[in-house]
């Protein structure tokens, strides 16, 4: 049997409290390293507060906001991969070329999403 991570804490209040300290700590560095993000993220703050002023019900408020969300939060998972490859080898690597590829197809399909969602709500 293998021995727990000594990186993985056992919980409480401290965990809490430092899991939103490395949370931030995420959010600054994509904020600092990653133009997609940061791009995204002042589209975010112009259409949150439009589609929550556009959308008629709760539930097409939340559709409008929540799908950019999503959108960043997609943004900031392909970021870490593509973190995580570039630390692994700078060079050509068809595994990893594969990987970053496959996270920036995944940021692309949110981006559809959310102009399909915003299209058909305001459709509507």
């Amino acid at each position: 049997m293998t021995e727990p991570s000594p990186y993985k804490s056992t919980g409480g209040l401290a965990r809490i409290a430092r899991a939103l300290v490395y949370s931030l700590q995420g959010l600054g560095a994509a904020w600092r390293h990653e133009a997609a993000f940061r791009q995204e993220t002042a589209l975010a703050i112009i259409l949150i507060p439009l589609g929550l002023w556009l959308g008629h019900t709760a539930q097409e408020r939340l559709l409008l906001a929540g799908v950019l969300v999503l959108v960043l939060i997609v943004e900031l998972l392909n970021s870490a991969i593509e973190a995580l490859a570039d630390a692994i080898s700078t060079e050509h690597n068809p595994l990893l070329g594969r990987a970053k590829d496959i996270g920036s197809a995944a940021v692309l399909l949110t981006l559809l999403l959310a102009t399909g969602t915003w299209l058909a709500v305001l459709a509507a």
